[in-house]
C-alpha cells in the first residue's frame, strides 16, 4: 500500500475536521433552540449558543474585521504549509498541526460567511430552518455556532478573598465547537512537540533578512 504524502495527510485532516464540524453545527442549529442544553453527563453538556467573536466566545473588534482576519490567516497558513510540506526536515506531525489550525479557522469562517444567509433566526423554543438567501444576516455577518460545554467542577470562593469572595468559580466555563478544539489541539501540540522547528524557522527568517 502506497504511503500517504504529507500533503495528502494534511488534506484528509482538513476535510475530516470541516465535515465533522459543519455536520455537528448544522444538526445543533436545526434541532435545538438558542439557550437549550442537553445533559450528557454531569460534566458534559450540549449547550447551544452563538457568538460574534473569536474562539471560545471571545469578542474582539468588529464582525467584518474578524471575518476578514480569519480568511487572511487561513490563506497565509495554507500558503506556508504548501511551501514547507515537502521539506525533509519537516515532520508529518507538524503538518498535521498546521492542518488542524487551518481547518478550525476555516470551519468558523463558514459560519461567518454563510450561516447568516442560510438560516432564519426564530424566537426560542422554535429551531432554525434553511432559508437559503433570506436569512438573518448578510455575507460575513453570520454567527458562529458553539455547543460543547464541559463544567468539570465548580466551587465558591471564600468570603474573605477580596473582590471575588463569595462568587462561584466554574471550570471549564467557555462553550466552544469542533473548530475551536481543532485550533487549540493544533496550537498546543505544535508548541509542545515542535517548538524547536518553530525556533529554527524564525532563525532562518532572521538570516534571510
Amino acid at each position: 500500500m502506497k504511503k500517504l504524502t504529507k500533503g495528502q495527510v494534511a488534506l484528509i485532516t482538513i476535510v475530516l475536521v470541516l465535515i465533522v464540524d459543519q455536520a455537528v453545527k448544522i444538526w445543533v442549529k436545526t434541532h435545538m433552540y438558542i439557550g437549550e442544553s442537553i445533559r450528557v453527563t454531569d460534566w458534559f453538556y450540549i449547550a447551544f449558543i452563538e457568538n460574534n467573536g473569536m474562539a471560545f466566545g471571545m469578542e474582539v473588534g468588529s464582525k467584518l474585521f474578524l471575518s476578514l482576519f480569519r480568511i487572511v490567516a487561513v490563506v497565509f497558513l495554507s500558503w506556508w504549509m504548501l511551501k514547507i510540506k515537502n521539506r525533509p526536515q519537516v515532520a508529518t506531525g507538524f503538518i498535521v498541526c498546521l492542518a488542524l489550525i487551518i481547518a478550525g479557522a476555516a470551519g468558523n469562517i463558514v459560519d461567518c460567511l454563510f450561516y447568516g444567509l442560510m438560516f432564519n433566526d426564530p424566537v426560542p423554543p422554535l429551531v432554525a430552518s434553511f432559508v437559503l438567501g433570506d436569512g438573518y444576516a448578510g455575507l460575513f455577518y453570520g454567527r458562529v455556532v458553539d455547543m460543547l460545554y464541559f463544567p468539570l467542577f465548580s466551587f465558591y470562593w471564600p468570603d474573605w478573598i477580596p473582590w471575588i469572595g463569595g462568587e462561584r468559580f466554574e471550570f471549564f466555563r467557555p462553550v466552544f465547537n469542533i473548530a475551536d478544539s481543532s485550533i487549540s489541539v493544533g496550537v498546543v501540540c505544535m508548541i509542545l512537540f515542535y517548538h524547536r522547528y518553530l525556533s529554527s524557522e524564525n532563525k532562518q527568517v532572521e538570516k534571510s533578512e
